[in-house]
């Protein structure tokens, strides 16, 4: 099979090109599989600049832009952090490289970009960024053949930006960034799944007479029918399903939505630049997406992968002790967060050693043998093609709710801590590995935003906007909501409630254009 050579566009001096022929040449040997990648070498200000826009310099002109580029310069300057390398999901993909990085530094920087890349080409999420898969379902898996799709979002970003600049040339720089502002407070309000499922059920033709809803039984013998289920409680529970359904008729949405920002487009009365600009930040919201749902497995696959190259087959005896010193703090521990590098990189290692010792299955699930379990080795040799396996179908939230266990826990002294007003600072609240998981996995669910759903446009015939928090361990930030709800109302033009807990109440917020209000119990 031929593939295709380094690409003549890169603007890398002569001796990283060689670099770069012989790290993707090793790279496709150890069985990764990447779109052709083109490197470019940029100065610290201008990787700073790119890093600031999300990697698409051609993006739309905002002044959080430059913003984040104040942030990142000055970090840089003071010597708090540094942008070693970033790398684009699109096809082909991008790299940059710092320049004045040491070539120990760009040699581990390419490893690790291919990593990158061939995670962004094999995990299913990212299918969702396909263009020419934009507006109908995507499969998980792709077609058999050579997958090649279309992610030129450089292109996409760019008539972004034009599409901008020219309603800001239209109606004014102000008013399209104001607009802009508001749209950006509600970014996060888009379904995480809905490339990949038909939320929406097929409506049905209208029946002369409804069929009576049906009760959920329990089974019972004949004889014990009658006290098992009563004829008054079905009775009672088939007007309650009654009731229900009649109240659903009509009503917009027939069943709540998750991708606010969609509704809206559908159904807000905007003006049409106002539709145009809500469509961008949408767009770029989905492209971003499969990037916070699987931050932990890139960062470890890349990292587990730039380890492997740079150890095995690139690192020379020159560069051993700087790529080390290297990659230790990359991987270092922090007490105050959670490192994704460090997790990832280590449970892959967890999973393929797992799948070496034949360390899985029902055997090794009944076994309670400790001595047993420790020196469990079938020899099967089956880690690679399970990590393989792994990275094409997971995200960070089944990714650690199906191979995060005790002994892994235990082995990262992982922990979860909380403030303690009788210290005055943090402490380890506790080790216990079922609270510890529970905690990660509510930070990781919807890439740790609670979860809004639109459920009436016609909130009590007055024509407001009723959304409820589906509330499964992320409470709402009150100013947070407070300031979207403001953004909401900006978008709707009419009031907007969301329905929540509060302090274990149920609370409607409710904010009306003026001012803001709190309405005790549900819709």
């Amino acid at each position: 099979m031929n593939f295709p050579a380094v690409s003549d566009a890169t603007t890398l001096p002569a001796y990283l090109r060689r670099e770069q022929e012989k790290v993707e040449n090793v790279a496709r040997k150890v069985g990764l599989d990447f779109f052709p990648t083109v490197f470019e070498i940029l100065s610290y200000d201008r990787l700073n600049e790119i890093a600031a826009y999300g990697g698409f310099p051609t993006r739309y002109p905002h002044w959080r832009f430059g913003m984040e580029y104040e942030r990142l310069a000055k970090s840089y300057e003071y010597g708090l952090s540094k942008i070693y390398e970033m790398v684009i999901n699109t096809n082909p993909s991008i790299a940059y490289l710092l320049e004045g990085n040491s070539l120990t530094d760009q040699k581990l920087v390419m490893c690790h970009v291919y990593g990158h890349v061939d995670f962004f080409k094999n995990n299913f999420t990212f299918r969702s960024t396909d263009l020419d898969a934009l507006g109908r379902l995507v499969p998980h898996e792709p077609s058999p053949g050579s997958y090649d799709p279309n992610r030129r979002w450089i292109d996409k970003m760019a008539n972004h930006g034009t599409l901008i600049r020219r309603l800001q040339g239209r109606y004014g720089v102000e008013k399209i960034e104001t607009f802009i502002d508001c749209c950006l407070s509600l970014e996060n309000l888009v379904d995480p799944h809905a490339a990949f499922i038909r939320r929406t059920r097929p409506s049905k033709p209208d029946l002369e007479e409804e069929e009576e809803p049906e009760v959920g039984l329990l089974s019972a013998k004949e004889y014990m029918e009658a006290f098992i289920n009563p004829e008054d409680y079905v009775t009672s529970k088939r007007q309650q399903l009654r009731e229900q359904r009649d109240a659903k008729k009509g009503r917009v949405p027939a069943e709540p939505v998750q991708d606010v920002l969609l509704f809206l487009l559908e159904h807000a009365p905007l003006e049409r630049w106002e539709r145009a600009v809500l469509t961008v930040v949408r767009d770029e919201a989905y492209y971003f997406l499969p990037q916070m749902q699987t931050k932990i497995m890139n960062e470890g696959w890349a990292s587990y992968h730039h380890s492997k190259l740079m150890t095995e087959h690139i690192a020379t005896w020159e560069d051993i002790v700087e790529y080390a010193d290297n990659n230790a703090g990359v991987m270092a521990k922090n007490g105050k967060r959670l490192n994704p590098y460090k997790l990832g990189v280590e449970l892959f290692r967890h999973i393929e050693e797992r799948w070496n010792r034949g360390q899985f299955g029902a055997k090794w699930d009944q076994c309670n043998d400790l001595d047993e379990r420790r020196h469990w080795d079938m020899r099967l040799g089956l880690g690679k093609q399970k990590i393989f396996e792994v990275r094409a179908h997971y995200t960070d939230v089944t990714f650690l709710d199906e191979y995060l266990t005790p002994e892994f826990a235990m082995e990262q002294g992982l922990f979860t801590f909380e403030w303690s007003e009788r210290r005055g600072g943090f402490e380890v609240a506790t080790r216990e590995f079922a609270k510890v998981k529970q905690k990660l996995l509510a930070q990781l669910t919807n890439a740790g935003n609670p979860v809004i759903r639109v459920l009436d446009a016609n909130h009590a015939n007055r024509g407001e906007l009723l959304l409820v928090h589906d509330h499964s361990g992320v409470d709402l930030r009150l100013d947070y909501a407070e300031r979207v709800l403001e953004a909401l109302v900006r978008v709707w033009k009419r009031p907007v409630l969301v329905s929540s807990l509060i302090e274990e109440a149920p609370t409607m917020l409710r904010f009306d254009g003026k001012a803001h209000t709190r309405l005790a119990g549900k819709p």
